[in-house]
């Protein structure tokens, strides 16, 4: 009986650590969601059906290719790079209302800091550059954007044809949530904070 007990006490604890994790998962989104500061970023098309979510539009940005130039640091890394670092990228709101990078930097936010009107938001490369790159490719983790079943194909299209935004939140981290989906001034979808 005895070593039964702590087994029935052993699962219970796992489940409790399992819940917690799952609970402090959620609610990291929430107060990005709450609290972080709210950037318009310009959609860009790049498919559509993920079997545990749904239809998903998979999208690029605005500041999803970065030009070279914007990471100051660069020299400094030696001719080659690999893919996954971490960048820091700085947007500022453009007359547009759109952010666009300003500034970039591998591991570590831009100096100076951030002034009023712009943002860091934290992304890692995609993959290996070399000194002749051009571009770094940045994935900031909302290249996902999840869609009633059945829309994801339309939207896809629609992608094509006019401008799309998205509204994103970025925490204090740099770290980005998707908070709604707008075709020019019109929502289009938004996210729950839960």
């Amino acid at each position: 009986m005895n070593g039964r007990r702590w087994l029935i006490l052993a699962a219970a604890a796992v489940a409790v650590v399992q819940i917690g994790f799952l609970v402090s998962m959620i609610a990291g989104r929430a107060a990005v969601l709450r609290s972080g500061q709210e950037v318009v970023l310009q959609v860009e098309p790049v498919d559509p059906r993920d079997l545990l979510r749904g239809d998903y539009v998979t999208l690029a940005y605005n500041i999803s290719r970065l030009p070279v130039g914007l990471f100051p640091d660069r020299q400094e890394e030696g001719a080659q790079g690999e893919g996954g670092r971490t960048v820091f990228v700085r947007l500022k709101a453009g007359e547009d209302g759109v952010f666009r990078p300003v500034a970039a930097r591998f591991g570590q936010r831009p100096e100076p800091a951030a002034a009023e009107g712009e943002v860091d938001m934290r992304g890692a490369t995609r993959s290996r550059w070399s000194a002749s790159t051009q571009f770094v490719s940045v994935r900031y983790g909302i290249e996902r954007f999840y869609v009633p079943e059945g829309e994801g194909r339309e939207i896809e299209s629609d992608l094509r044809e006019r401008a799309f935004r998205m509204k994103v939140a970025v925490g204090r981290d740099g770290a980005a949530q998707i908070k709604s989906f707008h075709d020019g001034e019109t929502m289009l979808y938004a996210e729950p904070l839960y």
